[in-house]
């Protein structure tokens, strides 16, 4: 695994994606996003490290311009700009973090065999919130039981 760090452009697949999206035209670069969050999201089986490692990278891009996100800081993520995404790529995105988490991902059992496993997972909660915001527990409640 070429990975050097926890960011979703820190490993040599998601940098090459980062750079195929920068060679490509601006009007391919929404249709390579949403590819690489159908694949994650839509693995029945088992999603292996390179298609995972893509989808968090993708959705990585997909929070950059939801208003609550962040700016990828990377020097592996593309440099090049990228499209206004549509917001369905948002629910696309969640799908595809969920999968890279699960059980039958491959990327999941190789960081949780890591020592920063723990941190990866938490910045893959950290980008699936800005899409996704949990619900904040209600301290009253609404009616008398």
């Amino acid at each position: 695994m070429g990975t050097w760090d926890i960011g979703p452009f820190d490993n040599d697949t998601a940098a090459d994606f980062g750079g195929d999206l920068d060679e490509a035209a601006l009007e391919e670069r929404e249709a390579m996003i949403r590819s690489a969050l159908k694949r994650a999201a839509a693995s029945a089986d088992f999603l292996d490290t390179s298609d995972g490692e893509r989808a968090v990278a993708a959705a990585a891009l997909v929070v950059a311009q939801h208003p609550d996100g962040e700016r990828t800081c990377s020097n592996y993520g593309p440099s090049e700009p990228l499209p206004e995404l549509p917001a369905d790529l948002r629910t696309l995105a969640v799908d595809a973090l969920d999968q890279v988490v699960s059980e039958r991902s491959e990327l999941a059992e190789l960081w949780d065999d890591a020592a920063n496993g723990s941190k990866w997972r938490h910045d893959i909660t950290r980008l699936r919130d800005v899409l996704d915001p949990p619900v904040p527990p209600q301290e009253d409640a609404l009616f008398d039981i």
